[in-house]
């Protein structure tokens, strides 16, 4: 599981209120959530950004702890009657979380827009440091592409001027990365676009099963090889968003 520094859990609280809002309380690790428990104090509801054990691990157990429900696009991670969806507004005690659905890492993942800090928190969305995996099948780049989009037009708007991430540090210049990283994943769906037309041009048909593991080979030569595997994994959603996961002919 690659997870920076670990997993970002933010504790979130009006000056003076009474309640905070806990979003993705991440692994079921004692210690961690004993400091949750200690910052948070009284929880009127825990937030998931997605559905990834490193984020909500513990979601059920820390929500029990402390006598709240989780809510989550998901039911499956649900608990209590309340889930969260595009455009909903979760108030505790004055502290607005304004709900905005960005798929593409996973289906279900959710970023949470805080308007009187400019913040926006992205789970996995956005990362602190270097670019995400968009984990196909359950993530798909079309998505994903269309979702850095809204979330750049929200940096655009100053509605969102930084970016609070699911790991790694937080972005103080939340238009810059979104500009990065829609151009980074741009010119990564050419270079893919570009290795499958090489590799078709090859003497002998490519085995369909083969095509992302080649494909990988030729556009992350420079990358450690430890790093292919997550690096497949957006191989495989680039190649779906480009219609190419079937076999090639020489």
């Amino acid at each position: 599981m690659m997870t920076l520094d670990g997993t970002n859990t933010w504790v979130l609280r009006e000056p003076g209120a009474r309640r905070s809002v806990v979003v993705d309380p991440g692994p079921s690790i004692l210690e961690h959530l004993d400091a949750v428990a200690e910052t948070a104090g009284e929880v009127g509801a825990v937030l998931l950004t997605h559905h990834h054990l490193d984020h909500s691990e513990a979601a059920r157990e820390f929500a029990e702890r402390v006598g709240c429900g989780v809510r989550a696009l998901d039911p499956a991670y649900r608990l209590g009657s309340e889930g969260l969806g595009d455009g909903d507004v979760v108030e505790v005690d004055g502290l607005e979380v304004h709900v905005v659905a960005t798929p593409g890492h996973t289906a279900d993942s959710l970023s949470f827009l805080l308007p009187a800090e400019g913040a926006l928190l992205t789970g996995d969305t956005v990362l602190g440091r270097g670019t995400t995996v968009v984990a196909h099948p359950d993530g798909q780049l079309g998505a994903y592409l269309d979702s850095l989009d809204r979330l750049h037009a929200l940096a655009a708007a100053a509605e969102a001027r930084t970016i609070w991430p699911g790991h790694g540090p937080v972005i103080d210049d939340a238009l810059g990365v979104l500009d990065f990283y829609i151009a980074h994943r741009r010119d990564r769906l050419a270079q893919v676009e570009h290795a499958v037309t090489t590799l078709a041009a090859g003497p002998d048909p490519l085995p369909a099963e083969d095509l992302p593991r080649r494909v990988v080979e030729v556009v992350y030569a420079d990358v450690d090889p430890v790093l292919w595997g997550a690096a497949e994994l957006s191989v495989r959603a680039q190649l779906a968003h480009l219609g190419r996961l079937g076999p090639l002919a020489g």
